[in-house]
């Protein structure tokens, strides 16, 4: 189909766009500001609970929370913006004489749906390059309590590894692979699953036979109650560099590109990553599903608005919108379980609300 029979009359086009557009975003503004304010309501108390925070730290973290919100209730906003839309055009008998000059069903939802792709596209670049960020900082910040926040934003923070008996806690690891530097090394020697001492120290590197911890390295030790300085040492000699550096990939906190990266760097240490491939892969899935919600939501646009059933109808399409993304969680958390392959876990629901979306619109057409 070319573009002119896709859009017949382009004035028309750009009308349904705006509407849709002004009521879409006007619903994601209010959506926002309810669910920043009640975030809010339970996470000033911690925020200001750390000595010296005060207004600027509340407004930093609505800058960090804020875009993690946003990205939320966009898709979802698509929904109540299609079906307000095609209310009120159905309302005023627009409908009516669009389907009368000729204009098909896919004819009619082809400006809600080209719009419609624009905000996947808008979305998955917000996630990319400001959500990712925004919600990897944040995670740093909420695990040091509102603190200050830590220096690298790529660090890894709270990394826990076992060496044979022996448990290491680093509290933040730099770079990767081979050039990563530890950084609060705590090792617990245990001993037939007691524990027999703590060696500490504030820093530590990849050495030749396992990492060079120091060089104020100390060993507290249980039994006798002393502390002896060691100075530099080397533990975790079964330690591979991958434990350490890959040992926490939060998925939400990483860009498209650095997630598929950090999946290669797992597979190739032999670990699994499945779960993170049908993260991957859902970050395309995710933004794209706003192209559903025109289909969806498109029974509220056929049928005659004095029969008195649009409300019904309208319920109907957010019944089906609703039903699709609890279809898509439930397929996420069947990937991550292993249940699904990650392919399937991200697709899956949006092929099949798909078919169904076009269904209800063929039936509707009839």
């Amino acid at each position: 189909m070319t573009l002119k029979g896709l859009f017949p009359s382009p004035t028309v086009a750009a009308y349904m766009a705006r509407l849709f557009l002004v009521r879409t975003f006007g619903i994601l503004g209010g959506l926002v500001l309810v669910l920043l304010t009640l975030n809010l309501l339970s996470e000033s108390s911690k925020i200001l609970a750390y000595h010296g925070n005060g207004q600027a730290e509340i407004w930093r973290y609505v800058s960090l929370r804020g875009p993690e919100l946003i990205a939320f209730g966009l898709t979802y906003s698509v929904l109540p913006g299609t079906i307000l839309t095609l209310m009120t055009m159905n309302q005023n008998s627009e409908i009516i004489a669009l389907k009368a000059s000729g204009m098909s069903a896919h004819q009619v939802l082809a400006p809600l749906i080209v719009a419609s792709f624009g905000i996947a596209v808008l979305s998955f670049a917000f996630n990319d390059r400001i959500v990712s960020r925004a919600q990897a900082t944040l995670d740093q910040w909420e695990k040091v309590g509102y603190g200050p926040l830590p220096i690298d934003r790529g660090d890894r923070t709270n990394v826990w590894v076992r060496d044979g008996d022996d448990l290491i806690e680093v509290d933040q690891v730099r770079g990767r692979g081979a050039g990563a530097v530890l950084g609060g090394v705590t090792l617990y020697d245990r001993a037939g699953g007691n524990l027999a001492g703590i060696i500490r120290a504030p820093r530590g590197r990849l050495a030749k036979n396992g990492w060079s911890i120091g060089p104020d390295a100390t060993r507290f030790d249980v039994r006798a109650g002393t502390l002896t300085h060691l100075g530099t040492i080397v533990v975790g000699k079964g330690v591979r560099p991958d434990q350490l550096t890959l040992a926490t990939v939060n998925a939400d906190g990483l860009s498209f590109g650095a997630l598929k990266a950090a999946i290669g760097d797992l597979s190739g240490a032999g670990r699994p990553t499945k779960a993170l491939e049908g993260a991957l892969w859902h970050k395309l899935s995710g933004p794209l599903s706003a192209c559903l919600m025109p289909l969806l939501g498109a029974v509220a646009a056929f049928g005659i608005a004095r029969s008195g059933k649009l409300f019904i109808r309208a319920v109907a399409g957010m019944m089906l919108g609703f039903a699709y993304f609890v279809a898509d969680n439930f397929a996420l958390a069947m990937g991550s379980l292993g249940a699904y392959p990650p392919f399937l876990a991200a697709w899956a629901p949006f092929l099949l609300f798909f078919l169904i979306g076009e269904a209800v619109l063929f039936r509707s057409e009839e």
